[in-house]
Formats: C-alpha cells, sequence, structure tokens
C-alpha cells in the first residue's frame, strides 16, 4: 500500500478532529442543520459534533442530534467515514475533520435550531439531489446512501 504524503500545504503537527454525524430520515425526508460555524458556515449538513472522551461515536451522535435539533433519536449503524477539510485563503489546512455518519432512528421531536445550528429542517431527498441547496460535502450522497440502506432494512424485515 503506499504511503499517504500530506499535502505540502498542511502543517505535520496538525491532528485530525473525530466527529460523529446522525442521520435522521423520516417519511421520504432527511433532517439537515443550517452551520453557524466554519469551516460550513451557512452550509446545510448533518447534525453532529465533536466526540467527547469516553464517549462512543453512537452515543455522540445521539447526543449532537438532541442538542442541535431537539430530536431525540436511537443510534442504529455506522454507515460512512468522511474527510472535511478547512482551509484559510491561501489554502493552508487549518483543521481537518474526519466525520463518523451514524444512523439515526427517530424517536421524537421536531427540529428547532439550538447550539451551533442556525435552523434544522426536514428536506425532502430529492431536494438535496436537485442542487438547490448549499449544502456540506457529501451532504446528497451520503443521505441517498442512508436511503438505500433503510429501504434495504424494510424489504428483509
Amino acid at each position: 500500500m503506499p504511503k499517504h504524503t500530506p499535502s505540502p500545504v498542511a502543517d505535520p503537527s496538525l491532528r485530525p478532529v473525530v466527529a460523529a454525524i446522525a442521520i435522521v430520515l423520516r417519511e421520504g425526508r432527511v433532517l439537515l442543520v443550517q452551520r453557524a460555524n466554519p469551516p460550513d458556515a451557512g452550509r446545510w449538513g448533518f447534525p453532529g459534533g465533536k466526540i467527547e472522551g469516553g464517549e462512543t461515536v453512537r452515543e455522540a451522535a445521539v447526543r449532537e442530534l438532541k442538542e442541535e435539533t431537539g430530536i431525540v433519536g436511537e443510534a442504529q449503524s455506522v454507515l460512512t467515514a468522511l474527510d472535511a477539510f478547512d482551509r484559510d485563503g491561501q489554502g493552508r489546512l487549518r483543521r481537518h475533520f474526519v466525520l463518523v455518519a451514524v444512523v439515526c432512528r427517530w424517536i421524537t421531536g421536531e427540529p428547532a435550531a439550538d447550539d451551533d445550528a442556525l435552523d434544522a429542517r426536514w428536506f425532502p431527498l430529492a431536494e438535496l439531489e436537485a442542487g438547490m441547496l448549499p449544502l456540506s460535502i457529501d451532504v446528497a450522497a451520503v443521505a441517498r446512501q442512508a436511503a438505500t440502506l433503510s429501504s434495504e432494512n424494510a424489504a428483509t424485515s
């Protein structure tokens, strides 16, 4: 396996920050929050945040879901992991996040933005695919992947 060479603009002392994101589907819609803070301020993405010491990925996803939206959910499965890079105006890496996507089942609540979210809403999956919303990287693809997994699980149940 070839050795990974970091970007020449990356600070070699910079370590990735691990975070959990909650993917919640309900009645053909996906829950998204509008980010208040960089790196994706103003963009729509999944509720989530840094994993605290001693906390599992699933616990972090459920906690962040509740903190950012007021929605109570139950973690079901880890779907994928994504890299998110925050760069300055010269392209230098400021922060590197590894986002672990956790599919969560909606239990109760309606979205109300809180914590570091400007807004929180349910969106039809087709609206994400249409490209009209300013989305964080890979949001539409991850939502589609979660929807496919959910429909496959429903078919085998």
